[in-house]
Parts: structure tokens; C-alpha cells; sequence
């Protein structure tokens, strides 16, 4: 299987899906690979190609949309990119997989993981969702969370095909999603929808983090340094003013994104991305404190699937 998602991803690349501006400039070659379909997640690092802050940096960026199969980890071990997006629990799975990856720098202080339910569906909180049908993919960190709180005793899980049409036609089923992204796609659909944040539950990981190898931060530092520097600075002039980043995720994604799901989304990201207390000179901050209790929850979730790790192997603030 992970032969075959590293071919996928190689055919993905000749195919053309690098949104990196074409040129003969001379500078560093990076690749950051996505987690995701690009969307307003992405938002800085499109926002630093598309303004030049990468180039002026001294880089050429080649940004690679990713999807529900993307070989993230694999791609960084294998060298074939320098740089990638996650979620701060699969960097404790890869980490716990025996994989050197380490998070430099973390967007979304609070996690935008939600259900997403039909407002005529009867559930108002998580204790209502016996009975439903959840679409969700399979092997993430949050669903063993949620099952060990048991509010998915009695719901029947089906695999989720990133999109939420099924919405439309029945009011049963429950969709994973995030909460800057498929409320307003529903919406836009004329389904009225209710987001149940998987955070209020207490799992509530870093999202948004750049991820890159200990290698890579062992054998070339100034680069990581400039790339974490480019990207923050493209996140602050994101958050400031996204038509740039936006109008490059429109021409990278295929799947249906629209603008006013990625406007939607560039605002509702920017209080996760700055809680209250948080100046836009902290962006990417992240802390021991939170690392450890991800940890905590995932060796009491899912003790048996590899050897444990420690919080100070999963990041760095070296580079912040």
C-alpha cells in the first residue's frame, strides 16, 4: 500500500499539479507537500508564492496539492519533498511509526475538526448522534478519541469520499469536516447545518503545522530557517488581505472550491489561528504543555500501535 500512495503521488507530480510560479530564477528548489486538496489551510503558503515572498527569499517553491491518500511522511523520509502540512497528532503516528518528523511551526492553535450534522436532524450535541451515520475516514486519531468517550457506540461508520452531498438527501447522515471549509459548501447546497467541534470534547491538536525531517533541520538549518521565516510571513499578509493566496488555491484546486468558501474560510480560520492573547508576531507558536497531552491522549487511545514518543522529538521552536 505505501508503494502504491508513493507512485500516486508521483504520477500526481507529472502530471503537473506543482503551483510554484514557472521561471528561470535562481534561488534554493523546495517542495512542500499538502495534506489536503488546497484550501484555505494552505492559505500562507500559497500566499508566500503567489506574492513573492518565497522567490525574495531566494527560493523556488513547488507546492504539491495532496488528497485523501497523500503519502505525506513517506514523501518527506524519501527526500522527495523538503517540507509538508499536517495535523499535530499525525505527527505523533509518524513519529510513533518510527519516522523523523518534526513540526516547526503550528497555524491553528485550536483544531477547526468538527462534525457536521443537518439542522433538522435532531442532534444538538455529540450525546446525539446515536443512531446517525457517520462518513469519516478511516485510521484517524480522533475517531479512537471519540470511541473511547463512547459516542460512537451506537453510530454507524462509513467511509467519508471528502465530500458532503449526502448531506442533501438524508438527514441522518453526519459528516467529519472542518469548520472553516464544508458548513459554508453545505450552506451554499441550501442545507442548514450544525457544527460540532470535536475540541469541546478535549482533543484539540495543532493543525496547519509545516512539518519537515530532523535530517533536513540537522543538514541545512539556514534553509529551514528561511523557508519557516517566508512562511509566517506569508500567513500575517494571508490573514491581512487573502485574495492573492485564494486566487492561487482556486487555479490549484479542482474539487469544486469556490471564493466564497475560501473568504469563508480565511476568516474563520483567523481566530483559530489567534485566540484571544495571541499577537500576529506569534503565529506558528507552540508549546511542550500541549505536545505532551496530545501525547497522553494517544498512548491511552491507541497504546498498542507503536513505540511511544516524547514531546520534545515531535517539534522545534529553533526555527521561531
Amino acid at each position: 500500500m505505501r508503494t502504491c500512495l508513493i507512485l500516486a503521488t508521483f504520477c500526481l507530480f507529472l502530471a503537473g499539479c506543482s503551483t510554484a510560479k514557472e521561471d528561470n530564477s535562481t534561488g534554493d528548489s523546495v517542495a512542500v507537500q499538502l495534506n489536503w486538496y488546497p484550501e484555505a489551510e494552505h492559505g500562507g503558503i500559497y500566499q508566500a508564492a503567489a506574492d513573492d515572498t518565497y522567490s525574495a527569499a531566494g527560493m523556488n517553491v513547488d507546492i504539491r496539492p495532496g488528497g485523501r491518500a497523500t503519502p505525506v511522511a513517506p514523501e518527506l523520509e524519501l527526500g522527495r519533498v523538503q517540507f509538508a502540512m499536517a495535523n499535530a497528532d499525525d505527527v505523533v503516528a509518524f513519529r510513533r511509526q518510527g519516522m523523523d518528523i518534526v513540526a516547526v511551526m503550528a497555524v491553528a492553535q485550536n483544531s477547526p475538526r468538527c462534525i457536521l450534522v443537518r439542522i433538522d436532524s435532531g442532534v444538538n450535541s455529540f450525546d446525539d448522534l446515536a443512531g446517525m451515520t457517520l462518513q469519516r475516514q478511516t485510521g484517524r486519531l480522533f475517531l479512537d478519541f471519540m470511541r473511547s468517550k463512547g459516542i460512537l457506540d451506537d453510530v454507524q461508520e462509513v467511509p467519508y469520499h471528502g465530500s458532503i452531498t449526502s448531506l442533501a438527501a438524508d438527514p441522518k447522515i453526519a459528516v467529519q469536516a472542518y469548520s472553516f471549509a464544508e458548513p459554508l459548501l453545505a450552506r451554499q447546497q441550501g442545507i442548514e447545518v450544525r457544527t460540532l467541534m470535536v475540541s469541546d470534547l478535549g482533543w484539540n491538536p495543532y493543525s496547519s503545522v509545516l512539518i519537515t525531517t530532523g535530517k533536513l533541520i540537522r543538514q541545512q538549518p539556514e534553509l529551514v530557517q528561511r523557508f519557516v521565516d517566508a512562511t509566517r510571513t506569508g500567513w500575517r499578509n494571508y490573514f491581512a488581505n487573502p485574495d492573492l493566496g485564494n486566487e492561487a488555491i482556486l487555479a490549484a484546486n479542482e474539487h469544486g472550491m469556490t471564493p466564497e468558501a475560501l473568504s469563508f474560510g480565511a476568516t474563520e480560520l483567523l481566530p483559530l489561528a489567534m485566540p484571544e492573547g495571541m499577537k500576529m508576531k506569534d503565529i506558528g507558536m507552540m508549546t511542550s504543555q500541549r505536545w505532551e497531552e496530545l501525547i497522553s491522549q494517544i498512548d491511552a487511545v491507541a497504546p498498542d500501535q507503536a513505540t511511544p514518543v516524547k514531546a520534545s522529538e515531535c517539534f522545534t521552536l529553533e526555527f521561531l
